[in-house]
């Protein structure tokens, strides 16, 4: 799967599972390890947790692995690393402290 259809692919599973506020940001040339990445919201600590558990499910039945799941134990910030694609769900309030439309757009 290229990259840009795996964007696509995931952003089709975050809007399956109701994730807010997607925005994808092209960061290549910005950083070194990956080439886009996918923010979305979740509701609730479980609702965050839910949305990176079935991104990650789903990109797995498509046969790309996961190089790492983060922050799944508090729901606060999840970070699915896909190599070329990382996703972050967070809850409203870390996203609006961290910012990171506003840190990788600059």
């Amino acid at each position: 799967m290229q990259t840009t259809e795996l964007v696509s692919f995931i952003q089709d599973k975050i809007d399956d599972m109701k994730g807010r506020d997607v925005v994808t940001l092209d960061v290549r040339g910005k950083s070194s390890v990956t080439e886009f990445m996918i923010i979305c919201s979740g509701t609730s600590n479980r609702h965050t947790k839910s949305i990176a558990d079935y991104v990650a499910a789903e990109v797995k039945k498509a046969g790309i692995a996961a190089l790492g799941i983060e922050g799944q134990s508090s729901g606060e910030w999840v970070l699915l690393d896909l190599g070329d694609v990382v996703v972050h769900v967070m809850l409203e309030d870390s996203r609006s402290f961290y910012q990171l439309e506003k840190l990788w757009s600059a």
